[in-house]
């Protein structure tokens, strides 16, 4: 199940924690970057169901902002540079990749799969944006993919139309 979390910061250091695993969805024992990818979906839809799609793209911008924050501060918690219940950057980048996409099912679907890809493959440069020290490493790549992911949708949807 992986090594205890040591928080030796108190409240600060839980808080951390449950920002970056996503209110503890990184815990899933099967694919927690998934799992924090589908926390991504629905907190998108949420927002894009409250208040458009402009909702949906702060929303993504303050969760980044969030996983910029704790990411770093909850690695070193777990003692380990990267570990895979942080799902923060799994849960931004989802909310990047879906960022002014249509709420339609073919549209968010090629996106989640896309983001999944382009997360596990990290092409050039989201494989060396890793390097990065702390959080930032955590969280760029996954921004990346989101990019990427978003990029190929909102061509495909372009090339289509």
């Amino acid at each position: 199940m992986g090594r205890p979390e040591r928080d030796s910061s108190g409240a600060l250091g839980g808080l951390h924690l449950a920002i970056a695993t996503a209110a503890g969805a990184g815990r899933s024992p099967i694919a927690p970057g998934t799992v924090g990818a589908a926390v991504g979906v629905a907190l998108a839809a949420a927002l894009t169901a409250a208040g458009g799609p402009v909702a949906a793209a702060v929303g993504a911008l303050v969760v980044t902002a969030l996983g910029f924050v704790s990411a770093g501060p909850a690695a070193r918690a777990i003692g380990e540079p990267d570990p895979g219940r942080i799902v923060i950057d799994e849960v931004a980048g989802q909310m990047i990749a879906l960022a002014f996409l249509p709420p339609s099912a073919a549209a968010w679907i090629a996106s989640f799969l896309l983001f999944r890809v382009f997360d596990v493959l990290k092409p050039y440069p989201a494989g060396r944006l890793e390097d990065l020290p702390g959080g930032s490493g955590i969280m760029a790549d996954d921004l990346a993919a989101g990019l990427y992911a978003n990029g190929v949708v909102q061509l495909a949807r372009w090339l289509v139309a």
